[in-house]
């Protein structure tokens, strides 16, 4: 079958493809009617040691996991489809953030709740509910993939709560819309046991609750329906936020600057030469990014224009 133009029901299938890729500090509070006990270990460091920390939290009906890495300021990290706390580290942003990565609703440690669909909707209000748990008010918000549409709708519904966003490979449209049908082509629909899906199988069943849910998972992931965000909604985007996608990405990279152009204020980076999993298998290019992104100064020197000219310490 080919699935160039994904059809509406085919749309379950194509989306899990899409979406595949692979110190607690003093503020954050510790309740033990929410937060069970945690592990510690440090990391050795030339500047500081890299605080580790790990805990459940009862959110919305969920027990759910959680993970914090490092020193500072919070950055929730919201990963892709079937990806865990523990998969990912960013020795980059730990020496200066704490970085504070979820497991979603049937997502690594955190088990499902068979009768409550899965959504990016309910997974916003739940990372909201976790940051509330731990005592967290405020803090950035990276995504990959889903979990970047889930970052960018919390920056709509909860503003509150979010300082900025940085955004891998987010869709804001229907698969007709965002997918880069190159990228995404199959000859025949992924399946639970497909090799393609091997690493995400193996990472859940490793550490899930029930490891032989995953076919279960599998099928209920790929029912949830995304039909992504208004242009009124993207306009309506007060905070700062960064769209980043790979030139051979899963999304068109066309569909990500046409978001940009629509987010207020908004950045978007193109990485060379890399797909949909720049994030797992790149970070030294991605992250660095990022890292820029969420640290500069909140008032920065005007752009410099041919009319005003380029002055060192007044344009840039």
């Amino acid at each position: 079958m080919n699935c160039d133009v994904p059809n509406q029901k085919l749309w379950s299938a194509v989306l899990v493809c899409l979406l595949l890729t692979h110190q607690a500090m003093p503020k954050y509070k510790s309740n033990q009617s929410q937060s069970e006990p945690t592990e510690k270990h440090t990391m050795k460091s030339t500047t500081a040691k890299i605080t580790k920390k790990s805990g459940y939290a009862n959110v919305n009906g969920l027990k759910m996991y959680y993970e914090i890495e490092g020193n500072g300021d919070p950055i929730i990290f919201i990963p892709a489809a079937f990806q865990s706390a523990g998969m990912h580290s960013f020795p980059l942003l730990t020496h200066n953030h704490s970085v504070i990565t979820v497991d979603l609703q049937g997502h690594g440690r955190t088990a499902d709740i068979p009768d409550r669909p899965l959504s990016i909707e309910q997974y916003a209000k739940d990372v909201v509910g976790l940051m509330k748990a731990i005592g967290i008010s405020k803090a950035d918000v990276l995504g990959e993939s889903y979990g970047a549409n889930t970052a960018v709708l919390m920056a709509i519904r909860y503003p509150e709560v979010v300082k900025r966003v940085a955004a891998y490979s987010a869709t804001f449209g229907p698969p007709q819309v965002a997918f880069n049908v190159e990228m995404t082509h199959y000859d025949q629909p992924p399946t639970a046991d497909s090799s393609n899906i091997q690493y995400q199988r193996e990472n859940y069943r490793k550490v899930a609750p029930q490891p032989d849910y995953w076919p279960t998972i599998w099928a209920k992931l790929g029912g949830l329906h995304w039909e992504g965000i208004s242009k009124e909604g993207l306009a309506s985007i007060k905070v700062p936020v960064l769209l980043m996608c790979g030139d051979h990405d899963f999304v068109r990279v066309d569909h990500i600057a046409e978001a940009a152009k629509l987010i207020p204020n908004a950045e978007l980076a193109l990485i060379r030469s890399a797909s949909h999993f720049a994030l797992s298998s790149e970070q030294e290019r991605v992250i660095p990014i990022v890292k820029q992104f969420l640290e500069k100064p909140s008032k920065e020197l005007p752009l410099a224009t041919a009319e005003v000219g380029y002055y060192p310490g007044k344009t840039r």
